[in-house]
């Protein structure tokens, strides 16, 4: 179990801004593990935004630290910054890879992507009160209310994945591929899985070309 609590180069808990962060998201949460949970989890899930767009390869954009630094992420650093918070007070964390399938994904993602499937889709999972719990703070409030979806809750106690239907009976995501749990962030296993399903993002093998815009402005038109 030790390991699922030790800082790394991605679950960087031990960066001072970071730290400081942490900190502040605590002050005033009773000295309880599920709560500070909680609290972590609707930090991060709120604070910073969910951005598909601006995934990059570089194994740093991977990181806690930045992810909390640019204020707006995907699911993948968004779930590492949760479990370096959560190791930082003593509860194991652990990344969690799958395949989704967005049932409601702008067109401007899906043609981005030439697919709706999300591949290497990234929760978390916390050990509390004896045993591993799903947590995915992937989609802001903000993003939520627009695809009219609630927000993902987290309780502490029940597993937190997306939700199959919207609020009208849409379909909405649904999971189509485990790749396991790990320690830390396997990047050449994310990336080489990112290749295989994107190729088209990567010309001549090269980082793809940064693309402006959110899923908010997709959705709002704003």
């Amino acid at each position: 179990m030790e390991r699922y609590l030790q800082p790394t180069e991605y679950f960087d808990y031990n960066q001072p801004e970071l730290k400081a962060w942490i900190a502040t998201q605590l002050e005033g949460v009773p000295d309880d593990k599920v709560e500070q949970a909680k609290a972590l989890y609707l930090a991060v899930r709120d604070s910073v935004s969910y951005n598909p767009y601006v995934f990059r390869p570089e194994p740093e954009t991977f990181s806690a630290s930045h992810a909390l630094k640019t204020a707006e992420s995907y699911c993948i650093p968004k779930a590492v910054l949760l479990g370096a918070a959560t190791r930082s007070v003593g509860i194991p964390s652990r990344l969690g890879l799958a395949d989704v399938r967005n049932h409601l994904s702008s067109p401007k993602l899906i043609e981005w992507l030439r697919s709706d499937i999300f591949r290497m889709h990234g929760f978390i999972e916390l050990y509390l009160n004896g045993k591993w719990i799903k947590a995915t703070p992937a989609f802001d409030k903000r993003l939520c209310e627009l695809m009219k979806v609630e927000p993902l809750e987290f309780d502490g106690v029940n597993d937190s994945i997306f939700q199959e239907y919207t609020e009208a009976g849409e379909a909405h995501m649904e999971y189509v591929n485990d790749h396991g749990v790990f320690d830390d962030v396997p990047h050449e296993f994310i990336l080489s899985g990112i290749k295989a399903a994107y190729g088209h993002l990567f010309p001549d093998g090269k980082a793809p070309d940064a693309i402006e815009g959110s899923l908010v402005q997709d959705i709002s038109g704003n």
